[in-house]
């Protein structure tokens, strides 16, 4: 496939330019190779509508990349850069328009710097979260890393795309914990935001903002540029980890559960809240759920509150996670159970307590990311086993951000229950469905749905559910944060503000930083002026 409105004499001529950059053995053209670029849980696989790339290009240096820009920038070829390309169930390393040349980063895998009295460190994109945890217990220092799941992606490409994980709350949001960046424009031209444009800076991986506008922000889901470097804030590695669960015995305790919840973690005393439910969701429930669940129009909160009851389980349960010095984090689960004794019929149960250094018999047991190890357990859902024989081929994430309260978990799961009645389709949504708490300060309401590669039609239903979840959530002020670049054209048109003001402000930067348009077109509905009106939704 040639990039589009590039000829084949053009594009022979890219290629041979950037093999003499990177060398022969780093640009990949053969259709082995390219096929690697491809979204593995692709909803178009298949189908003509499947995303494809050209070619591929691996430098190893931020002057390489440079080169490489300068030189898709004056023949105009389209780059769509990627960090690792494992941003599964969102896209992959695959671009949004088909027939462009992916700019791989993976080599580009050094970590510059770690600092564990001041707590930063610096990597390229090609570092993964392995790559740093290794490096630090390799070192001994004393610092921890977020790291979400899976382990294996890279630490610039999480941030860049607004991934989360799962630690103390100033550090799970991993682009706002990031500090500074290195980025090659679309002339080829490489900048240091931050403190890092200053030369020889000492605080690169310390100070937000150096002077003048903050324009880091500009970089993230966007299409402006080519980040080659990136500082990120650590956590000074604590004593000890303690986890305890609060279960509350009936639904609409949630309210007071989310609040007391809230609380602590908003004035720092917990790290990252976990919500679910005893009772489980279908495929757990027994004859008495799903005759429930068959009722028309659904059970009654009344229903649901018998059966939990009956169950002596409890309806909800939270667990509430501590880090710090072994006294600390006891006193502070103490003030949690203070929090919460209110909730009439409330329980607690102590979990986990690790002090560190960690056994390895407690680190087997433990929820590793949630002490910052990364591992690669995740893809353990939905694995072939005994009990699921036949599994999907892949996922795609939907992923509604909701407000951070209990009354916004009931509204959703009603509203995404109803509107999977409306399409006529199984729900991944039932009354006992919780909200991820990646972000510091708000819901991520998520789902998956599953892909295949050899079930066309399938795919087809899950695209048009899909496409009806966001057009309800829009309506009831619900905005997704992530989504694979086929619906980002339909995510984006929601934020329409003003006659979509925000649009018209991102296509203005592109035109003044890309006129060529070169970099990732169509990423998060950011297309060059020339394809404007080819954009599909």
């Amino acid at each position: 496939m040639l990039p589009p409105g590039v000829s084949a004499g053009t594009f022979a001529g890219a290629v041979k330019q950037f093999q003499g950059i990177v060398g022969k053995d780093w640009v990949f053209t053969s259709d082995e190779d390219v096929a690697l670029y491809k979204d593995s849980y692709s909803p178009f696989w298949g189908e003509k509508d499947e995303i494809l790339v050209s070619a591929a290009v691996a430098p190893s240096t931020a002057e390489e990349v440079s080169r490489v820009v300068r030189v898709a920038n004056t023949l105009k070829i389209p780059i769509y850069p990627i960090s690792t390309g494992k941003n599964l169930g969102y896209g992959g390393s695959a671009p949004n328009l088909s027939g462009s040349v992916v700019l791989d980063l993976k080599r580009m895998n050094r970590v510059i710097e770690v600092d564990d009295k001041r707590h930063f460190a610096i990597v390229e994109p090609g570092v993964s979260y392995f790559d740093l945890y290794r490096y630090i217990q390799e070192r001994g220092l004393k610092v921890w890393i977020d790291t979400p799941d899976p382990g294996w992606g890279s630490v610039i490409g999480n941030a860049m795309d607004h991934g989360v994980g799962y630690g103390f709350g100033p550090f799970r949001d991993h682009f706002y914990s990031h500090c500074g960046m290195e980025v090659v424009l679309p002339n080829g031209e490489i900048v240091r935001t931050g403190m890092g444009a200053l030369p020889n800076a000492k605080t690169w991986g310390e100070y937000h903002y150096g002077v003048g506008p903050y324009v880091d922000g500009l970089f993230g889901q966007s299409n402006f540029g080519v980040v080659t470097k990136m500082g990120f804030h650590l956590l000074p590695a604590p004593e000890s980890y303690l986890t305890g669960t609060v279960i509350v015995p009936k639904r609409n305790d949630i309210v007071s559960l989310v609040e007391g919840a809230n609380l602590l973690e908003h004035a720092g005393v917990i790290g990252m809240p976990e919500y679910g439910s005893p009772l489980g969701g279908f495929g757990g429930a027994d004859q008495e759920m799903r005759s429930l669940m068959s009722k028309p129009g659904g059970p009654s909160v009344a229903d649901l509150d018998q059966y939990a009851e009956k169950t002596n389980r409890g309806f909800f349960r939270l667990t509430v996670q501590f880090y710090g010095a072994q006294k600390v984090v006891r006193a502070q689960w103490e003030y949690a159970k203070e929090v919460f004794a209110g909730i009439r019929g409330v329980k607690f149960n102590e979990g986990d307590f690790i002090k560190f250094p960690a056994t390895q018999e407690q680190l087997d047991k433990a929820h590793k990311v949630s002490i910052g190890v990364p591992n690669l357990a995740i893809f353990q859902i939905g694995a072939r086993s005994e009990f699921n024989p036949s599994p999907t081929d892949g996922h795609l994430w939907f992923s509604p951000i909701i407000p951070k309260s209990g009354e916004a978990i009931l509204e959703a799961q009603d509203v995404f229950m109803k509107a999977f009645r409306d399409m006529n389709m199984p729900s991944l949504v039932s009354p006992f469905s919780t909200p991820a708490t990646w972000m510091y300060r708000a819901f991520v309401f998520i789902m998956g749905f599953p892909v295949y590669r050899n079930n066309i039609e399938q795919n087809k239903k899950t695209r048009e559910v899909f496409k009806h979840l966001i057009q309800v959530a829009a309506e009831h002020g619900w905005g997704e944060y992530r989504t694979p670049p086929v619906f980002q054209q339909q995510v984006t048109d929601a934020y329409s503000y003003n006659n979509h003001a925000l649009r018209r402000l991102h296509e203005t930067l592109k035109d003044a930083v890309d006129p060529n348009g070169i970099i990732s077109a169509g990423r998060y509905g950011i297309w060059p002026k020339q394809m404007r009106g080819q954009k599909k939704a």
